[in-house]
């Protein structure tokens, strides 16, 4: 899931080298953390939370395989 979020990411911000991606397991889920600077964070968010709401539906597509539940948190 790490890869899936960063190469989104990284496709939507002016500062591609300033984006971090972590992950942690944690009982039955697992926390994407995505981390951008400060002047990406319109883009990754979106108008209205559009563009985080679309992230958030890849990645559960994408973990559907799984057991985990998986969250994705941006930050900056």
């Amino acid at each position: 899931m790490k890869e899936l979020v960063e190469v989104m990411a990284k496709a939507l911000v002016e500062n591609p080298d300033q984006v971090v991606v972590t992950e942690r397991e944690e009982q039955d889920e697992i926390i994407v953390e995505l981390t951008v600077a400060p002047s990406d964070m319109g883009k990754v968010i979106g108008r209205q939370g559009r563009i985080a709401k679309a992230i958030r539906a890849v990645v559960k597509a994408a973990s559907a395989k799984t057991d985990k539940k998986v969250v994705v948190d941006i930050t900056q």
